[in-house]
């Protein structure tokens, strides 16, 4: 069974629990909290919207584009996030275990205890990261550093 939702002028797929924005601008909303478990952004405007404590298990959020966006304290476990772009992010406190981050961008992202261990992410982009990692994430209790393997 099937379902469509209407966001403004933008239809949403919904199929059983998971809910299809693919290609959908979603500026500035207010997802803070949700259970989005499985969700699909594949090329989605997410710039400035609010994903705060959002349970983002599994989604996927391949070439998102989540400038400014507040991802304080989500849950990004086993995330397929490929070339998405996490500049000026929050993920503060955020968990990213196993999520796969390649050829995504994290520039000017506040990473203040986000738990990045067994994530797939470049080197040169870890790198950058561990310059400005810091802090223990209040939910695994891993050190960012140790989670992105700085030196």
């Amino acid at each position: 069974m099937s379902l469509w939702l209407s966001l403004g002028t933008n239809p949403t797929f919904a199929v059983g629990s998971q809910t299809n924005y693919s290609r959908i601008d979603l500026r500035d909303r207010n997802f803070a909290g949700q259970d989005l478990t499985g969700g699909v952004f594949v090329s989605s405007e997410l710039r400035g919207v609010d994903l705060s404590g959002a349970n983002l298990t599994n989604a996927m959020l391949t070439m998102a584009v989540l400038l400014k966006t507040n991802l304080a304290g989500a849950n990004l476990t086993g995330a397929l996030a490929d070339r998405a772009t996490f500049d000026e992010a929050d993920l503060t406190n955020a968990i990213l275990t196993a999520a796969t981050l390649t050829r995504s961008r994290f520039y000017g992202a506040k990473i203040t205890g986000a738990d990045f261990t067994d994530a797939l992410i470049d080197r040169a982009q870890a790198k950058l990261l561990c310059d400005r990692a810091e802090g223990t994430n209040p939910v695994t209790g891993v050190a960012t550093r140790d989670s992105l393997g700085c030196r």
